[in-house]
């Protein structure tokens, strides 16, 4: 077992290159009295709105403006409580580890009920959709621990990728509304087809990754 202490973060996404010299400079631009434990706390600020926006929109689809917003919110917080640590070099490695993800389990369980009790998608596709996300972050801490590595992106698609996707869809279904589909004898809609791309997205690199992992580690108890 690797010690978490050291870990290597491996961020092999779309946006990553992009992303973290933006969050150095933004790290390097907060106040003195804003600290790593400030941004965790507003990036659940950011997952409350998110829940808050998509239930509301059983009342108005506007509030999908608001769920898109705690989107941002939610990866601003969420980005920069780890960065804004290393930056100032006071990272608490343990306990950051564990609260940062334990928290990140608790946003991500009130983003998918938050879509699953409002009127755009089925409330089995949600809960589907969060037990892929729930197999994928298991994996990411598992490979933490057994060989030192925190890859928090699978084919070219991390969390940042999944917040812009989110809010790609959010603003296409505010404009062109989310008629249901026929498809095969099955009444989906618009979000309903999303939430089906991301569940065969998110069990597919589960089970490709587990057994690609698996297949690495197979011989080292061996050595």
């Amino acid at each position: 077992m690797k010690d978490i202490k050291s870990h290597t973060r491996i961020i092999d996404s779309l946006t990553g290159k992009y992303e973290k010299p933006l969050l150095i400079w933004l790290a390097a631009r907060q106040p003195v009295w804003v600290t790593p434990d400030t941004m965790t706390g507003l990036g659940v600020i950011g997952a409350i709105i998110i829940f808050l926006g998509y239930v509301l929109t059983n009342y108005h689809p506007a509030f999908l403006w608001l769920a898109s917003f705690g989107f941002i919110l939610n990866w601003y917080g969420d980005s920069l409580d780890g960065t804004l640590a290393r930056y100032r070099d006071i990272q608490r490695p343990i306990f950051g580890f564990y609260i940062d993800h334990t928290i990140d389990a608790f946003n991500i369980v009130l983003l998918f009920l938050g879509i699953g009790f409002s009127p755009l998608v089925r409330f089995d596709l949600a809960c589907v959709a969060l037990v892929g996300y729930m197999l994928i972050s298991v994996l990411v801490y598992i490979r933490t621990c057994v060989k030192g590595e925190f890859k928090i992106s699978y084919g070219k698609l991390g969390a940042t990728e999944a917040r812009m996707i989110a809010i790609f869809v959010n603003t296409l279904v505010f404009f062109v509304g989310n008629p249901a589909l026929n498809i095969l004898g099955v009444s989906l809609t618009v979000f309903d087809l999303f939430a089906v791309v991301a569940i065969v997205l998110l069990f597919g690199m589960s089970i490709s990754t587990t057994i690609v992992q698996a297949r690495e580690l197979s011989g080292i108890d061996s050595r």
